[in-house]
Formats: structure tokens, C-alpha cells, sequence
């Protein structure tokens, strides 16, 4: 499952959790609010996961492209050197797109 998905669905997860919980609450029924309180914190912790690991994908992308700049400069490949920015660029933005 893609990070894309885990973060939908656990988003979801949470929505589902806070109507659960409130409707629980609107009714005094305790183990349904805490049913859906129990759904929301699941929810949210899979979107957190999901936006950790993209966060972790987006540093690796980072380093190797920093890798890939320098060693397109140390040898004079401006080609090179262009295709490592631009992957540093992208794993930087991946990582605040996920903050």
C-alpha cells in the first residue's frame, strides 16, 4: 500500500473515529465514544506514519542528489551536476510537503 493511501485512508480512519465518538457522546453511550475515540488516534497515527515515511523518502532523494551535484562538479559534468540538484530539490520539497 503507497503512503499516498495509508495517509488517505488513515485520515479516514480519524473522521470516522470523531463521528463515532460524538455520536456516542450524543446518545451516553461511553464504549461507543471511546470506540471511536480509540478509531481516531488509530487514524491519525497511521497518517503520521505515512507522512514520516514520506519525509524519509524525501531525505534520501536529498542526499543522493547532493551525492550525484558533487560528483557532476568533481569531474565537471554540468549534466550531472544539474540531475543531482534537481533530485536534492525534490527530495527537499517531498520532506516539507510532509511536515
Amino acid at each position: 500500500m503507497s503512503n499516498q493511501t495509508n495517509r488517505i485512508e488513515g485520515t479516514a480512519r480519524e473522521v470516522g473515529g470523531k463521528v463515532k465518538g460524538a455520536a456516542g457522546r450524543a446518545i451516553g453511550n461511553e464504549q461507543m465514544e471511546a470506540e471511536g475515540r480509540a478509531e481516531e488516534l488509530k487514524g491519525k497515527a497511521q497518517k503520521e506514519a505515512a507522512k514520516a515515511a514520506e519525509r524519509t523518502k524525501g531525505k534520501i532523494e536529498e542526499v543522493t542528489g547532493a551525492v550525484k551535484k558533487g560528483a557532476g562538479a568533481l569531474i565537471d559534468n554540468e549534466q550531472m551536476e544539474a540531475e543531482g540538484k534537481a533530485k536534492e530539490l525534490k527530495g527537499q520539497a517531498r520532506q516539507k510537503a510532509n511536515h
